[in-house]
């Protein structure tokens, strides 16, 4: 069968290298004729995302459609459901690329997210609830590694923040008390079978993650919790491939409890784990389920250590020296290591060059 994907970065090159393993192809669209998923897809097809004839050659070549980042257009995602199936729907990541509607959703869904409010208008932030402060303002679309958020303590830091935001629709949060954030992972196809990944906890650095350990550090109790309610949240979208769902475990009246943070409607940089550590990897499940194969098993086979590799390790001296290749050789040249490189040519600060996955019981 062939996939026909939207995006060419490295989740989709991860997904195509799942593809070929099972023997299936992907067609790529994406502006980029280069990107990490064009140098080893079976097809690309070099174009804008709301482009209707690159959308119509994508559709006329492949018989399912995914995408490997929730910022593609929506419509794009419903002019391609008109020629097949896709996974996920249209519906599902229009929920996940508007933080706004996004928490409303979850609440629906009877899973409890920090405090908030919708914020379109500067009026908007004179009437919040003072304890919504101190809090975070964050842009509702587009925001992604730490971009479009800033802390405010007061009315007036969020008046400026606003203002710097360009008065798009935001949301203001309240800062909690956070003792860790941790990522469910699961696969659901569409008979509303399910398999959850093993939870991973997640440590960041300048709103980037930079690594992600699993097992998470975790009690039954929340473990529980956490899977059940991000399966809450698939089941209420009737979703359909590869979701991930954030939580932050916060101490709230001396108690830990688990708020939902956000959803990405695809393959998730915290479960890139998976391709060494299960017995499927969360790339290999969404291949299955576009191609409408049983789910794998996901049982953690040893526990592991994921830690993004970002484009300042070619940069040991700052950027204003040129960029250096890192030592693999010292970084991964031991035993139980997995590098992954995304075949980036340009390494910039901040960006994802590649992964590395470590065995923790080696």
């Amino acid at each position: 069968m062939n996939i026909g994907l939207l995006g060419g970065g490295q989740l989709g090159r991860m997904m195509i290298q799942a593809a070929h393993r099972l023997g299936h192809t992907v067609s790529v669209l994406d502006p980029d004729a280069h990107g990490p998923a064009g140098q080893i897809a079976d097809e690309v097809i070099v174009g804008a995302y709301d482009d209707q004839i690159a959308l119509g050659r994508l559709a006329a070549g492949a018989q399912v459609f995914t995408t490997e980042f929730e910022n593609v257009p929506a419509e794009a995602l419903r002019f391609l459901s008109r020629h097949g199936r896709t996974c996920p729907s249209a519906e599902c990541v229009e929920v996940a690329q508007d933080r706004i509607r996004e928490k409303r959703f979850m609440l629906q869904a009877g899973v409890a997210v920090a405090p908030f409010a919708a914020i379109n208008t500067p009026d908007d932030l004179q009437t919040v609830p003072a304890d919504l402060f101190p809090g975070v303002l964050k842009t509702a679309r587009l925001g992604y590694d730490g971009k479009g958020q800033a802390a405010v303590r007061s009315l007036a830091e969020a008046l400026v923040a606003f203002e710097r935001m360009r008065g798009v629709p935001c949301v203001l949060e309240r800062k909690m008390t956070l003792l860790k954030e941790v990522s469910v992972i699961l696969a659901r196809n569409e008979r509303g079978e399910t398999a959850v990944f093993p939870i991973g906890e997640n440590e960041h650095r300048n709103g980037i993650l930079h690594i992600t350990t699993v097992p998470a550090t975790l009690s039954d109790e929340l473990t529980e919790m956490a899977k059940a309610q991000a399966l809450r949240v698939a089941d209420a979208l009737e979703y359909v491939g590869v979701l991930c769902v954030e939580f932050f475990v916060a101490e709230v009246e001396g108690r830990a409890t688990l708020v939902a943070n956000e959803m990405a409607p695809r393959p998730h940089n915290s479960g890139h784990y998976s391709i060494e550590a299960c017995e499927t990897s969360q790339f290999e499940q969404q291949v299955r389920i576009c191609t409408q194969m049983p789910l794998g098993p996901v049982v953690l086979k040893f526990p592991v250590r994921m830690t993004n590799l970002l484009g300042d390790l070619w940069f040991p001296d700052g950027e204003s020296q040129p960029p250096r290749e890192p030592d693999w050789e010292q970084m991964a040249g031991h035993t139980g290591a997995s590098l992954h490189l995304y075949g980036k040519s340009q390494p910039r600060m901040g960006r994802k060059m590649g992964h590395l996955t470590e065995r923790l019981d080696v």
